[in-house]
């Protein structure tokens, strides 16, 4: 899924406090120079991948289960997004509906930078990066089988186990290691013969204690597992494979 850069959505008031939804701005503007100083990407190849995400987006919606567990709904992320071929960037308008959620990225969501997950070539991939960065200090996750399925949201597919694992953590594991020096592995815990829950291990991130100098405030600040390939590469290649496909 294309997403927008999460330093155009949020935000915080004079007091530094998050801006409710009905504060938030519904309209922004992502050009390819935005695109090309994030990714690194020649501007070319940049046009022609902001030209792609407006359907992209128009399709997108996200899924939210009910509290209580009795269902869900589906709410699109975009009510308008345009393209402008001759400048160069994209208009994109956010629902009604999806705005609250948006108001929540900074303080309910694991933040990373973008191009962390571009090279991921399965939304499983991201999933399991996403859920290791909230225990990157410990080093290792302990999820139930049951919990792996709803973070997955597989639903009624992949019903034998040895299925689930191989096209969800299983293929995600080597894609996180064929990208990081992260040395990610599984270790599946058994009841009797079924397998109950998997233990991810991985490499710490290294923490540094920061002191600002203005404020006299100590912070953390995370130095995360290598990077492997060169992301330019990456992108352009699965571009012209789109494009000549």
């Amino acid at each position: 899924m294309f997403k927008v850069p999460p330093i155009k959505i949020g935000g915080v008031d004079e007091h530094g406090k998050y801006l409710q939804s009905d504060k938030l701005k519904r309209e922004y503007t992502l050009t390819a120079k935005d695109f090309n100083n994030t990714f690194n990407v020649d501007l070319p190849t940049c046009y022609g991948i902001l030209k792609r995400a407006v359907d992209k987006l128009m399709k997108t919606d996200i899924r939210v289960s009910k509290s209580d567990d009795s269902g869900f709904s589906r709410i699109n992320v975009c009510s308008k997004a345009e393209y402008n071929k001759n400048q160069g960037f994209i208009d994109v308008k956010f629902t009604d509906d999806i705005m609250p959620y948006l108001a929540q990225v900074k303080q309910k969501f694991v933040l990373y930078n973008l191009k962390e997950i571009a090279n991921f070539g399965s939304l499983y991939t991201t999933r399991l990066y996403e859920l290791i960065q909230e225990f990157k200090e410990t080093g290792w996750m302990l999820k139930s089988v049951q919990q792996l399925r709803e973070l997955f949201i597989v639903g009624d597919k992949l019903k034998l186990y040895g299925h689930f694992k191989k096209h969800t953590f299983g293929h995600a594991c080597q894609e996180i290691n064929n990208n990081y020096d992260i040395g990610l592995s599984f270790e599946e815990i058994r009841q009797g013969r079924k397998v109950v829950a998997v233990k991810f291990s991985f490499k710490k991130a290294m923490v540094h204690k920061v002191i600002n100098k203005k404020t006299g405030i100590e912070s953390n600040v995370y130095v995360k597992p290598k990077f492997k390939p060169k992301l330019e590469k990456k992108i352009k290649e699965d571009f012209e494979k789109e494009e000549g496909g």
